[in-house]
């Protein structure tokens, strides 16, 4: 993911501060201060790529020169505690090239500031780290005053609202996904919860030893007050809002424990009595919830967001499982596997399993296979019978070369997920009734981003086919959609593993798969595969030279060095790149700025695209090997075969591709495969980085990181498999975690999973649902057919209508109510469930589930959340503690404001007046009168 910043603050004389000394420095400039009678000179600064004062209308033009604007911002302010300018600061994505990021920053600030008023001094920075990683960002200084022809007005208040601030750090995380979905870069920026107050956490600085030193020694640190004055705000927002901190948590992990939480608050409050207040604060808050105890006896806990996205994925799930739009003909289905045949692809009993269930008529699939297994395989003759019926079949995996290799080995026109997003957003290039989306990797996919997409395919019509391996690495966000899916609505399994050429090495994988890592390990140790070393330096060493050992025996293989870091992955690619010099298989070398700092280039570099460019048709992970290379260009051949030629000034994401991330490697497939192992593995790490190669690997380790051959088993045997918040709870509405809530029994991560090599569900058969909805509407035929007839229905009739809603409500809580009012809307429902033609009516009838559940539970959680308020604004009057209830008052008037957006919702509101402290309804908005009321209650207590 993308690092997401955003701050401001103001340059004040107070603070010793002057407006030409901060825009000297900011744009590594040299400007002379006539209010002080010195110059400011900071240009032997590094790392200013873009300078630029961008102006309003009927601002002077000669405040282009940014001394003379300044100079006269000085002038204009005549106290010696003046506020001089704003400024704002915001982390620019290093997954961009640097003609992007300067151009993202500009289209914000012209935007967002100067086409308000503003005068802005945009200077773009792209410095590098020690890590050698660029640190892209903006700073801009922005006026406070409003201007004209003649100059300087008066300050503008109105740039200075909380609810601006807040539209500013919510449009740039737009502004910026945006771009980066139109760029087809798989990465994101998260402004956390900025909808409830527009409050965001803000990160806090790293203090170093220098900084703590200062400490120590009695000296002032700038740096350590601002991460102690950052932690406090952060607390203080948390105490006013109290689900920034469970959304936080819950962007990465479904559920969590009361030890994550103190140490998320540990992390975001300041001191003891801070610390406990904010804990306190979450623990009450309405949207905590408990779910039980865990396999180890921990309470854990999620937040209703969470569980709702759940409930909603469930939902859409059940809907597609439930639809047979998407049949084909069994001659479409032998063609395609007589024309494999011929090619020489021979499915296995497991493949072509794999093959009728997700070419079946049902509107979702889920196929799990090993690593190696052939399912790409599968997938291209299955892309060949949709096609054959008419279909179209869109590819789609959350990274680029992910979505690569599900192109390369299939056949299927694929992409990233992100991208397909950014494609609806816009209206285009929407899936329809006659379209199959297959989804690769799909255990990678974070629940939130699952459900999007499910409930995208859903509402058009689409079928979805989910494919990958719950045990391969994790979802980087919350949850576990895919094992979910596959657990509740049935899957395919393919075990029989095809990548490996030797049997005992087959076998090694698919103990890998099953979770005996053990045995594994000592399968590869028992044949010489494993390397200790003394040191986790020595152990690089030991790799590297039978890395080029290797490289030499046997030149015509393919290879690749795989480890958990980034950091490991630049020294083993500098250290082979050294052998590859050594041995003079290298040209002269070309010293270049690329995406991650300098770097030395030469004809017969290994290297790898770190950036999805469809102009260029290479993916985020594409391996190629360099033909040619300038100062301003190069020509790589990829792994596929094709020359790639590209200008340095146009596409600059690439770096060597000698050693990879273990991330990086999910979906490849290579001859021979090198491994370092460090302390970060898991089981499912260690999975992929054992399973590429055809036919070796080998795994080096050092004694400073694993003691014994014993600690490396235990380390990558850890599992770290991703939860979801209904693994611990099936009750239909789940109490708030101060509530008391029966213990589930513990449950393993996969309990309950039980997959076979045939499908859960026949292509023909009904689903329980489905079975259930068609005795309704059996019940319902007869009890109409007796009230038509004059007669009142007989006690069997209800009975048996009753008896069939009681089992809809049991694989659908609530759902016999919803049939009912859906038939009663659309009467012809009776006699089409009645005859087995039950699809239309579970339509319906989820669609009004998801209405009734989402309006009342949006209602109920906005009460809530304004009584919570409310009660905490009137606390804070009466302590007159002005600056919190004044923080408090800004978020209640946000909520208000935000009903306007939502009708259903304010409607819903209409009848619950005297819930939200109103006596009586003044308008026919009740945000108008929540802003009217709290505007009454400024200064004049709550009074309710």
């Amino acid at each position: 993911m993308a690092i997401y910043h955003f701050s401001a603050k103001v340059i004040s004389r107070a603070a010793g501060s002057s407006a030409v000394a901060a825009a000297a420095y900011r744009s590594a400039s040299r400007l002379h201060d006539q209010r002080l009678g010195r110059d400011h000179d900071f240009s032997n600064k590094a790392g200013v790529v873009h300078s630029e004062v961008l102006l309003p209308e009927n601002a002077p033009e000669a405040w282009r020169d940014r001394e003379r604007l300044w100079n006269d911002v000085e002038a204009a302010e005549l106290r010696k505690d003046a506020q001089l300018a704003r400024e704002i600061e915001f982390a620019i994505p290093r997954e961009m090239q640097q003609a992007d990021g300067i151009e993202l920053a500009r289209s914000f600030v012209q935007r967002e500031f100067v086409d308000r008023g503003m005068v802005a001094d945009l200077n773009v920075h792209w410095d590098i780290g020690l890590d050698g990683l660029a640190k892209p960002h903006a700073h801009v200084m922005l006026g406070l005053r409003g201007v004209s022809e003649d100059g300087l007005g008066a300050k503008v208040r109105d740039w200075n609202r909380t609810e601006l601030l807040t539209h500013w750090r919510e449009a740039w995380a737009e502004h910026v996904n945006q771009r980066l979905a139109e760029l087809d870069i798989d990465a994101r920026v998260d402004h956390r919860s900025l909808e409830a107050q527009g409050i965001d956490l803000e990160p806090q600085h790293k203090i170093g030893p220098a900084a703590s030193r200062m400490v120590t020694q009695g000296r002032d640190s700038e740096r350590l007050e601002e991460h102690h004055a950052i932690a406090r705000a952060n607390g203080e927002n948390i105490l006013a809002n109290p689900s920034i901190a469970l959304d936080a948590i819950t962007h990465s992990q479904a559920t969590f424990t009361t030890r994550d939480l103190a140490m998320f608050v540990h992390s975001h409050s300041e001191g003891k009595d801070q610390f406990d207040q904010v804990i306190a604060a979450v623990r009450a808050s309405p949207e905590l919830v408990k779910l039980g105890k865990d396999g180890r006896g921990d309470d854990r806990f999620t937040s209703r967001a969470m569980l709702e996205t759940e409930k909603r994925l469930e939902r859409a799930t059940v809907t597609l499982d439930a639809r047979r739009h998407h049949a084909v003909a069994d001659r479409h289905l032998e063609r395609a596997i007589g024309v494999a045949e011929q090619r020489g692809l021979r499915l296995s009993p497991e493949q072509r399993g794999a093959l009728e269930h997700v070419a079946g008529a049902r509107g979702i699939s889920s196929v799990i296979g090993y690593a190696g297994t052939g399912k790409s395989a599968m997938l291209g003759v299955a892309r060949e019978v949709w096609e054959a019926a008419g279909y179209t079949v869109h590819g789609a995996a959350l990274s680029g070369i992910a979505a690569e290799n599900l192109e390369s080995g299939s056949g299927i026109a694929s992409r990233t997920i992100a991208s397909l997003e950014h494609q609806w957003g816009q209206d285009r290039e929407l899936l329809t009734d006659k379209s199959v989306l297959v989804i690769d990797e799909a255990g990678m996919i974070g629940t939130r981003q699952m459900e999007r997409v499910i409930r995208e395919a859903e509402k058009r019509g689409a079928k979805v086919v989910l494919v990958g391996d719950p045990q391969q690495l994790q979802a980087i966000e919350a949850g576990a959609a895919f094992r979910s899916i596959a657990e509740r609505r049935g899957a395919v399994e393919i075990t029989t593993i095809r990548r490996q050429s030797e049997v005992w090495q087959r076998d090694a994988t698919r103990q890998l798969a099953t979770g005996r890592t053990g045995e594994a390990l000592a399968a590869y140790t028992e044949a010489g595969h494993v390397h200790a070393a003394e040191t986790r330096e020595a152990a690089r060493d030991a790799l590297i030279d039978r890395w080029d050992k290797d490289r030499q025996a046997t030149p015509q293989a393919s290879r690749i060095i795989l480890t958990h870091t980034n950091d490991e992955v630049r020294e083993l690619n500098t250290a082979a790149r050294d052998r590859m010099r050594a041995a003079q298989m290298l040209g002269d070398d070309v010293d270049l700025v690329v995406e991650r700092g300098s770097r030395s280039f030469a004809a017969g570099d290994r290297v790898m695209f770190l950036k999805n460019e469809r102009s260029l048709e290479v993916k985020n992970g594409t391996l190629g090997t360099i033909e040619q290379v300038s100062g301003v260009a190069m020509r790589v051949r990829t792994d596929d075969g094709r020359s790639i030629a590209f200008d340095l000034k146009d596409y600059v994401h690439v770096d060597h591709g000698y050693a990879a991330t273990i991330h990086k490697a999910q979906g490849m497939t290579v001859d021979r495969v090198h491994v370092l192992a460090t302390p970060g593995l898991d089981r499912h790490a260690a999975y992929v980085a054992l399973s590429r190669h055809r036919d070796r690997v080998d795994l080096h380790y050092g004694g400073d990181d694993f003691a014994d051959a014993g600690r490396l088993a235990r380390t990558l045997a850890r599992e770290r498999g991703k939860d979801m918040a209904s693994d611990y709870t099936r009750a239909p509405d789940v109490q708030p975690a101060l509530s008391p809530t029966p213990t589930p029994p513990r449950r393993g991560m996969f309990d309950g999973l039980k997959l076979s090599s045939a499908p859960t569900h026949m292509p023909n058969q009904p689903s329980p649902l489905e079975q259930a909805v068609q005795r309704f509407g059996r019940a319902a035929q007869d009890i109409v057919g007796m009230k038509q007839q004059g007669f009142e229905p007989l006690p069997h009739q209800w009975e048996a209508l009753g008896s069939a809603r009681d089992e809809i409500d049991a694989l659908r809580p609530g759902g016999g109510e919803d049939m009912r009012v859906a038939m009663n809307k659309d009467p012809a429902l009776i006699s089409e469930t009645a005859n087995g033609r039950t699809s239309r009516a579970i339509q319906a009838m989820v669609a009004g589930g998801e209405i009734r559940l989402d309006a009342a539970n949006r209602a109920d959680r906005f009460i809530a959340d304004w009584q919570n308020k409310a009660q905490q604004l009137e606390t804070l009057e009466r302590k007159r503690d002005y600056g919190a209830a004044r923080s408090t008052r800004d978020g209640m008037t946000a909520m208000a404001k935000a009903l306007h957006r939502d009708p259903q919702l304010e409607s819903l509101m209409r009848n619950r007046a005297l819930e939200l402290g109103l006596k009586s309804q003044g308008s026919a908005s009740i945000s108008h009168d929540l802003q009217e009321w709290l505007g009454r209650s400024r200064g004049l207590g709550i009074g309710m």
